[in-house]
């Protein structure tokens, strides 16, 4: 996507959401293109904390990869999350040189003690038919999709539908246990 593009989506999107800028080992100048235009930036690459923070000017998301094939424990997950004390974080899966959108999800339980503190946002694998167990698991701030709800390549709306749905019934459903 281009800067254009990114601007049109921008200004079609309503008050009150905000808007993620996905970027992956990006220079200053383009994290500062899309600081202007009003976008949370999200760093998905191999980005330092030093940098995260003084090129975000506060707000932003770290994406944070458990390798396929590699065995983590949750001390080392708190490990990744403790290296980034001011972002929310994203957790995903990574295979090889692939920063994301494997299809590939990671063990949840992982991430649940660091969902309890912090902004986490859940990411690998999902699809309409276990987005509701990663929520029930982990209970994120935000779950993200993209292949999982994809037929070869392009987004389904059938699954994207299905994907919301189980999403909200989750959500009604922990809200209602909660009280």
């Amino acid at each position: 996507m281009t800067l254009a593009d990114a601007r049109a989506v921008v200004r079609s999107v309503p008050p009150f959401v905000s808007v993620v800028g996905v970027l992956v080992n990006p220079g200053p100048a383009l994290v500062a293109e899309v600081l202007a235009l009003g976008c949370v930036p999200q760093f998905s690459g191999d980005e330092t904390p030093e940098f995260c923070t003084a090129v975000s000017h506060g707000r932003y998301v770290k994406a944070l990869h458990f390798e396929r094939g590699t065995t983590y424990t949750a001390a080392a997950a708190e490990g990744m999350a403790a290296r980034y004390p001011d972002a929310d974080l994203l957790f995903d899966s990574r295979a090889g040189a692939l920063y994301g959108g494997t299809g590939t999800s990671f063990s949840w339980p992982l991430v649940e003690a660091i969902a309890r503190r912090r902004r986490v946002i859940v990411s690998g694998g999902l699809g309409p038919e276990n987005v509701a167990a990663a929520i029930a698991s982990v209970r994120p701030f935000a779950v993200d999709v993209r292949s999982g709800v994809e037929r070869d390549g392009v987004k389904d709306r059938s699954m994207m539908r299905a994907f919301v749905r189980a999403v909200r019934e989750t959500d009604e459903g922990t809200s209602l246990a909660k009280t």
